[in-house]
């Protein structure tokens, strides 16, 4: 599920120490050992209201690490779900109420004790404002002593994935306009400074309850690609986030970690033809080409998504046919091949589209084959695939252009046009924001509009299924759905970094990257080496 942020601006000047020196042109600075520099993007980029989880910081689809905050539920290297602030939960037969016990040795770092209320008051802020964790089965959060009870207005088992989604705010001086600045949480670091547009600088918490960190302090960069690279050759940070576009560069005293993830793109094709209808928004919802399923299983058999990746991601991914990414539970295999170009144009033949002026593009009752494809231009990825995806549609007798621009420029066009989105989350609930019709065209859920009861009734059942139960049930709706052709799924993607030969990120413990990526997931094993010695 895509949220917005607002995107960090290049540094000008950074007046801190062991940054300056890269801010001003200089070469290599050096900084404590227990103190690390990064310039990462986990989060989304630098968060337009601050480090406030019921804005959303902390969350970007299933749980990332919040660092600031602590949450009710973390997951462990096998995604798992392990306690942070739960000593234990129980949860009802009908999956409509889930009861947790809150321990009572954890302070927030403005010396006051985090109780059962501040976990409830902070479930029930974030679903008011709704800009984070997916709360809508949610009715309320209740404090009952040491307890916390959530009653739910329906049965929904992957409500526990929830558990790990807000970081837990105080309720006696919560304040939604200044907290994201000044926030005070119970996690393993707290906020020292935040220059927007620049970087935030992290503490460790030293009354902490849980694993101590290796780092006493963290610097994070807000750079684009360019700026993080020139970082790294300058050896002013420790570890960068880069584009696969750099991957293959070799850069003395780094060395480079790939993380495969479950971030998968994919290019959502309106399902419904152009009929006058709009959203609540007043977004036009349909289109008179992709509203043809014979354009959407063209396309989806026509292109070559091997060739693909290996031209928008340099390789760095894995080929993805139905949007589900083979480490979770629900996947399952595809049931067609692609690039078969000859079928392509069979299937646009036998439902009447054909080339009658010879240019190239296949017509239909006076109907070109022509639509647009946006994406996000500020990542370069998407620009690839779309730009790709559009070379390899022209074979098959499609005509696409791509269209880049921000998200504000996406949204009144995302319904009635084709837009390269990103998803993945540990959370099957992904399915239902995917294709329910019961929420298509609402915000970015089911945006091309998918109406098929038979994928709504499964993604009931599953909710109504013990979690690891249902996984089966969440695979036969999303073969249902894809059945349909919403979307030309692409791959996923491969998360590229370099890192200090100085720095140990401890790839064994790793979690599992959701989308959006989470490099903070295993913080606390994160350590100094000595590379001097043999």
């Amino acid at each position: 599920m895509e949220t917005k942020y607002i995107i960090g601006a290049i540094v000008a000047v950074i007046v801190v120490i062991g940054v300056a020196a890269f801010a001003l042109g200089g070469g290599s600075t050096e900084h404590a050992a227990n103190e690390l520099v990064a310039c990462v993007a986990a989060h989304g980029e630098e968060p337009e209201f601050g480090f406030d989880p019921m804005h959303g910081w902390g969350y970007h689809d299933s749980g990332t690490e919040p660092l600031i905050q602590s949450t009710i539920l973390k997951r462990d290297k096998d995604n798992n779900f392990v306690n942070d602030l739960a000593t234990d939960y129980e949860i009802s037969s009908d999956f409509k109420t889930y009861t947790v016990t809150i321990r009572d040795d954890v302070n927030f770092t403005d010396g006051s004790q985090l109780t059962a209320n501040d976990v409830a008051f902070s479930y029930n802020k974030a679903k008011e404002l709704g800009e984070g964790a997916d709360l809508s089965s949610m009715k309320e959060a209740k404090a009952d002593g040491d307890k916390v009870v959530f009653t739910l207005d329906k049965s929904d088992s992957t409500f526990i994935n929830k558990l790990t989604d807000v970081g837990i705010v105080p309720e006696a001086n919560y304040d939604e306009d200044s907290y994201g600045q000044n926030p005070i949480g119970s996690g393993p670091y707290k906020l020292a400074q935040w220059d927007k547009g620049q970087q935030f600088i992290l503490e460790k918490n030293t009354d902490y309850y849980g694993e101590e960190p290796y780092f006493d302090k963290i610097t994070n960069l807000f750079l684009d690609s360019d700026a993080a690279f020139a970082a790294v050759k300058n050896g002013d940070v420790d570890i960068a986030e880069v584009p696969v576009s750099y991957a293959n560069e070799n850069v003395d005293g780094y060395h480079m970690e790939y993380f495969d993830s479950i971030d998968v793109r994919g290019v959502s094709l309106p399902t419904q033809m152009d009929e006058g209808k709009v959203s609540e928004d007043n977004v036009t919802i349909g289109n008179n080409v992709t509203g043809d399923p014979a354009i959407r299983e063209a396309l989806n058999i026509g292109i070559d998504r091997e060739a693909l990746l290996d031209g928008a991601l340099n390789g760095y991914g894995d080929v993805n046919y139905n949007g589900v990414a083979d480490q979770l539970a629900w996947s399952f295999d595809s049931t067609f091949e692609d690039g078969q170009v000859d079928e392509a144009k069979s299937i646009l033949e036998a439902a009447g589209w054909k080339d009658s002026d010879g240019d190239g593009i296949v017509e239909k009752d006076g109907q070109t084959a022509s639509f647009s494809i946006y994406y996000n231009s500020q990542a370069s990825e998407r620009q690839a695939i779309a730009v790709t995806l559009a070379e390899q549609a022209k074979e098959i007798g499609i005509d696409i252009t791509p269209v880049g621009g921000s998200w504000d420029d996406i949204d009144p066009v995302k319904y009635s046009q084709g837009v390269v989105w990103g998803f993945g989350s540990a959370d099957p609930m992904e399915i239902q924001h995917q294709y329910d019709s019961r929420v298509a065209a609402v915000g970015y859920d089911n945006p091309e509009a998918l109406n098929d009861s038979a994928v709504d009734s499964l993604i009931d059942a599953a909710m109504s299924q013990d979690l690891d139960s249902s996984y089966a049930t969440w695979s036969q709706a999303a073969q249902e759905a894809n059945s349909n052709y919403p979307f030309v799924w692409v791959g996923t993607m491969d998360y590229t970094y370099f890192v200090s030969d100085s720095l140990d990120i401890s790839n064994s413990t790793h979690l599992i990257y959701p989308h959006g990526g989470d490099i903070w997931g295993n913080i606390y094993d994160w350590k100094r080496v000595d590379t001097t010695s043999d």
